[in-house]
């Protein structure tokens, strides 16, 4: 035991991919305890926030300030403040007035406002330009002065009368350390459609699949272990049997099997533990079948037939006899057996037959959400991109220690 595994950790794939699990088992450990919580608490009410880290405005102003004299504050203000849709109407005020644009860079910020300053101007009316265009324009020079004053006030009501009055002003070398500020969240991957918190929902859907997995391979091995090895040690009518139930299975494809179950099971039954049963429960025939083939080729050895002499009985030769010597290549089904679970709960919450969304959430249904909400459409990768890298990480990290495995066991493919 202890040779064999230390030829396992000499594979450098093995090594690899199990380094790769292990850390995202830790990260599913380890996170919980830093932001523990809900995973599925809203804490936005609009939808796929941008990753960053959020004040609270009205905690800011009520802060401590410190005067910052930065270089190029005013540029990089101004130039955030200015969308695509201002830089195409600029462009387009330009057009108009018949300035000089054959040059213009709109990512150039500092020469599109040099331009606005020289050639806006709001008394000009350029011919065929509507009313509402006219507006348009002066509504965004009025916002670009008021970005250049330098200063915001507050206004806040007092006395019993309720007369509004200037509370605070706010310069624009005003800074806050956000030390000072009391209510900051940081969402490295933003938020949901829902207003949830992405990365905490990650790590929860990361651990919910990987269980899934888990059971999905265990009910799966465990029935294609123990058909296999009964077709493949007693033979005869019931290896027949056996085969012929197999085969049903093979001919249905198993996943329209795993989608007709999971449909008849119904929204409300579909707990994560009973989805990782269903599929375990159909996909199992491919072990099956390799486990025969393996114990086929063992049932006539020598010490299988001495075991026969000796009087064993069928259980204690197929435990101690036959199972052994395919322990490895059982480890080696039950590694893909997870992964396959873990894409396949994936596949079945994509078309909306997982697990329900109330408890908790998986992989496959973080996917499900921002495919339904248009995540890929409205450019929120991060509702959907990091699910994608780890469903790849964690398949990716199994079929290489599976490899290594291989590598090890199978005498043909050492080097």
């Amino acid at each position: 035991m202890k040779n064999t595994l230390r030829q396992v950790f000499h594979s450098s794939k093995f090594v690899g991919g199990f380094v790769i699990f292990v850390a995202i088992l830790l990260t599913l450990i380890i996170y919980p305890l830093i932001n523990p919580g809900n995973p599925l608490q809203q804490i936005g009410v609009g939808t796929f926030a941008k990753p960053g880290t959020y004040v609270s405005l009205y905690d800011a102003t009520k802060a401590p300030t410190e005067t910052l004299r930065l270089p190029d504050a005013g540029d990089k203000r101004l130039a955030s403040s200015l969308t695509e849709e201002d830089k195409v109407a600029m462009v387009e005020w330009f057009t108009a007035v018949e300035a000089d644009i054959s040059d213009l860079d709109t990512n150039d910020t500092d020469k599109m406002l040099e331009m606005w300053e020289q050639y806006y101007d709001p008394s000009v009316k350029p011919k065929g330009m509507i009313r509402a265009k006219i507006n348009y324009f002066k509504r965004l020079d009025a916002a670009l002065q008021e970005l250049k004053s330098g200063d915001t006030i507050i206004i806040a009501e007092e006395g019993e009368d309720g007369a509004l009055v200037e509370s605070k002003k706010i310069l624009d070398t005003d800074y806050v350390n956000t030390k000072s500020v009391a209510n900051v969240k940081s969402l490295p991957l933003g938020t949901d459609n829902f207003g949830r918190d992405v990365l905490k929902e990650l790590v929860s859907a990361t651990g919910t699949s990987i269980r899934i997995g888990l059971i999905a391979g265990i009910v799966a091995t465990l029935i294609g272990l123990t058909l296999g090895l009964l077709a493949g040690y007693v033979g005869g009518f019931l290896d027949d049997f056996i085969m012929f139930i197999t085969n049903i299975f093979t001919v249905i494809p198993g996943f329209v099997l795993l989608i007709l179950i999971s449909y008849s099971i119904g929204q409300e039954q579909r707990g994560a533990a009973v989805v990782a049963v269903v599929i375990g429960f159909t996909s199992w025939t491919w072990t099956c079948r390799s486990v025969r083939s393996q114990v086929i080729s063992l049932r006539n050895r020598d010490h299988v037939n001495l075991s026969k002499l000796s009087g064993h009985s069928l259980l204690r030769i197929v435990l101690t006899d036959i199972l052994p010597y395919i322990a490895s290549y059982v480890v080696m089904a039950f590694i893909l057996q997870v992964s396959s679970g873990i894409l396949s709960e994936a596949q079945l919450s994509l078309l909306g037959l997982g697990p329900k969304t109330t408890e908790v959430p998986t992989l496959g249904l973080m996917m499900n959400w921002a495919m339904l909400y248009s995540a890929h459409t409205n450019g929120s990768w991060w509702a959907y991109f990091p699910v994608i890298l780890t469903i790849t990480l964690i398949s990716f990290s199994l079929n290489l220690m599976n490899t290594g495995l291989d590598q090890v066991f199978n005498p043909t493919l050492r080097d």
